[in-house]
């Protein structure tokens, strides 16, 4: 178990509906992508990094910066299916699908996403949360929210306000609730599985991707980490980004 090969792919893509353009999107003074890379790199478990993309600039600029990157098909539909079509050709058992908009990523918690891998044997895929008592987080559907069971196997993801307070949300201890972080982990086997796997109904409702997954009955390792994450998904977020960053 200790001779677990990991390496994290980053899926980038340029034509954004909301952000065009945002894995180029500069912050103090370098790509966004370039501060995801690196502070992917300072991962203790990960012995590469890769950037996973089918647009041009974005391969130009990784390769700029010293980056590994890989050119894929422009025919996918997710990240995850842009990830697996890269760690099938590599020689790694476990592969960690790091968001390329979350350029404030801790290395640390990348470390606690592929943890359980080397304690539960039958683990197929593992991610994060976060706990908030934030009620506007609560209620903004553009924060997947994340029940678990007492080991910490996901129950169910939504972006609906989740689990719901019927005598109100309170923040004194009765409105905890957990974020999702989107980062994943998978054994690489799993990712073979992808293409059998039917779009579920909720994960089309939700259009949450990790709920195919559970629909398919595969279970997912959720782990707790002390982590606000900041997703650049427009570019007020990037603005916000921008001056944690440059403040440091």
């Amino acid at each position: 178990m200790n001779d677990l090969k990991c390496i994290a792919i980053i899926p980038a893509r340029y034509a954004s509906t909301r952000f065009p353009g945002k894995p180029l999107a500069e912050i103090a003074g370098r790509p966004m992508i370039q501060h995801v890379y690196e502070r992917v790199s300072q991962s203790q478990r990960v012995s590469e990094v890769l950037v996973a993309t089918d647009d041009w600039r974005i391969e130009e600029r990784v390769r700029q910066f010293g980056g590994n990157v890989c050119r894929t098909s422009p025919n996918h539909s997710s990240g995850t299916d842009r990830v697996a079509e890269v760690a099938l050709r590599t020689e790694a058992d476990l592969i960690v699908n790091v968001q390329g908009d979350e350029p404030l990523i801790d290395p640390h918690c990348v470390d606690a996403a592929i943890a359980p891998f080397f304690e539960e044997t039958d683990l197929w895929l593992s991610t994060l949360m976060t706990a908030s008592r934030d009620e506007r987080e609560w209620n903004n559907p553009n924060v997947v929210k994340v029940v678990v069971d007492y080991r910490n196997y996901a129950l169910y993801f939504s972006r609906a306000p989740l689990p719901y307070y019927r005598e109100g949300f309170k923040k004194d201890g009765a409105g905890l609730f957990f974020k999702h972080i989107g980062l994943y982990v998978y054994r690489r086997k799993f990712l073979n599985l992808l293409p059998d796997l039917v779009q579920s109904r909720w994960e089309k409702a939700e259009s949450l991707e990790q709920l195919r997954f559970l629909e398919n009955g595969y279970r997912i390792k959720v782990v707790e980490v002390d982590y606000q994450s900041i997703a650049v998904d427009t570019p007020e977020d990037l603005v916000r980004v921008q001056e944690i960053l440059g403040s440091c």
